[in-house]
């Protein structure tokens, strides 16, 4: 070994010194990707306590059955207590059985309580403390980056997002968004005036402005909601592009996926839920395998949300804003295949203000823990990013 390589070996080896700070080396080729559903989505429905009487006496029309080899739209066994929503069945589930991802229920913003999307949204990305002032200037994923000497950062999003604001420098690709109607407003005047002369036309007008009407009522909050995020559907086209990306010359990625704001007609085991979760699982499965099973061993992937949903049921058969949430933290190299972090009995006088999932697992803490094992980080690191926050040992790896 020439000298130059000997310095290249020791170099990343070993923390380095520069102008008084310590600089942690991650390991080599790892990678992270977190994404972010936004909108918020119904854990509850999708990592299910099937082990809880409570939850198929509120959810009565979006309930999942207990997990039946005999029936399709059965929840599927994670353990005796939880069970995973049948449209993950062939992406996902695979993974589990591979113990290639976890799940961590009662998760979220432990001093957040204001289930505005905007506020929480905010507040997951700042990585600070809800009271208070705080900098937004500065995201965790760009406090992250400062922190590693090999960093080399992407943002999936058609604008820079609040997670990688600061002094890193970040690029970002938009990835292309799907879920508009098919047909454009050019086309349809086209359509209408074809039948304009015939009796078929006052029933085309009404087609269309109940269309637009409809569209419009259901899109707008979740537009808003969403602030710009890629839909499921686009994510799935996209996320093998995304897994090239960062097998080849990236090592911490974002994504935000919206769609997630179910107040209405979420569905059980079919439905609207069903639909995006299906698209999402096969989008990150597609991801694991563009990404290879080299590769797959080296990466984490984080699925959070903002918060998750209300318990019980609405009277418009969908789920209004809630609380706790479940996150998902997948990859080749994860301690998976088990339910981590600090759990409850779900039922009536374990909700949080009777209403919601409680917070027992700390966003913050939870990233803390994962990034100092990943990357190999120090405590002081880990403060520069998440200040004031002891990382939570849930073991994911």
């Amino acid at each position: 070994m020439n000298r130059r390589d000997l310095f290249k070996a020791f170099a990343g080896a070993v923390p380095l010194t520069v102008a008084g700070r310590v600089w942690a080396a991650p390991a080599t080729d790892a990678r992270l990707l977190v994404v972010f559903l936004r909108g918020a989505y119904d854990a509850a429905n999708v990592v299910v306590p099937i082990g809880s009487d409570f939850y198929h006496t509120v959810r009565p029309t979006l309930g999942l059955a207990k997990p039946d080899a005999g029936n399709p739209n059965s929840a599927l066994s994670l353990n005796a207590d939880w069970g995973l929503h049948p449209a993950l069945r062939d992406s996902i589930y695979p993974m589990w059985a591979k113990r290639e991802i976890a799940f961590v229920p009662f998760a979220g913003t432990s001093d957040d309580l204001t289930r505005s999307h905007f506020e929480t949204q905010d507040t997951i990305e700042l990585g600070q403390a809800a009271g208070g002032s705080r900098d937004y200037r500065s995201g965790f994923m760009s406090r992250l980056a400062a922190e590693l000497t090999r960093a080399k950062p992407i943002s999936f999003t058609d604008q820079l997002p609040l997670i990688f604001r600061g002094k890193t420098q970040t690029p970002n690709i938009g990835i292309n968004s799907v879920g508009k109607p098919g047909v454009d407003d050019r086309q349809a005047r086209l359509i209408k005036n074809m039948y304009a002369q015939s009796d078929l036309s006052s029933s085309v007008s009404e087609g269309f402005r109940i269309r637009d009407d409809v569209y419009r009522s259901i899109s707008e909050e979740m537009t808003a909601a969403n602030r710009g995020a890629v839909s499921p559907r686009g994510f799935e086209l996209s996320a093998r592009r995304i897994g090239r990306l960062m097998r080849d010359q990236f090592n911490l990625g974002f994504v935000d996926v919206g769609g997630w704001d179910t107040h209405v007609n979420q569905g059980a085991a079919t439905g609207y839920l069903a639909d995006r979760m299906g698209e999402l699982g096969r989008a990150l499965a597609g991801f694991s395998e563009e990404i290879g099973s080299a590769g797959w061993r080296d990466t984490v992937v984080v699925v959070i949300s903002e918060f998750g949903r209300t318990f019980r049921e609405n009277g418009d058969r969908g789920t209004d804003h809630g609380h706790g949430s479940v996150y998902w933290v997948m990859g080749g190299g994860i301690n998976g295949g088990r339910i981590a972090g600090e759990q409850i009995k779900v039922e009536q006088a374990t909700l949080f203000q009777n209403r919601d999932y409680p917070v027992l697992t700390d966003y913050r803490a939870m990233l803390a823990g994962l990034f100092q094992h990943e990357f190999g980080l120090q405590p002081a690191n880990i403060q520069r990013i998440f200040a004031g926050v002891h990382p939570a040992e849930l073991g994911l790896v």
